[in-house]
């Protein structure tokens, strides 16, 4: 399993430029074979900031999910919105826990 943890942070009014084409992207992403969980969620202390999480079944699905049309055309809209910064980094899981649960 795959986990990827991250956070985009953009211009002021960079969210809502952003929000259709992020709206697409998670829907489709969604729906892609290994995709365990893929989300995406403004920052309560940081309106211009994106929290990212996805946890994918294996590296294939990461890799398939990055080559797939719709992560392109949400990169071309991305590079459009006044990234400021971005960081993005994948992690390998090999333990899962339920911590809580209801």
């Amino acid at each position: 399993m795959i986990i990827v943890e991250g956070w985009i942070r953009l211009a002021p009014g960079g969210v809502e430029a952003l929000q259709e084409a992020l709206r697409a992207a998670l829907e489709t992403t969604r729906q892609e074979a290994g995709c365990i969980s893929y989300a995406c969620a403004r920052d309560v202390l940081a309106p211009d900031m994106l929290r990212v999480s996805e946890i994918w079944a294996d590296e294939a699905a990461m890799a398939a999910h990055a080559r797939a049309p719709h992560t392109a055309a949400f990169m071309k809209a991305l590079r459009n919105a006044k990234v400021e910064g971005i960081s993005l980094k994948a992690y390998a899981a090999e333990y899962q826990s339920t911590i809580l649960e209801s």
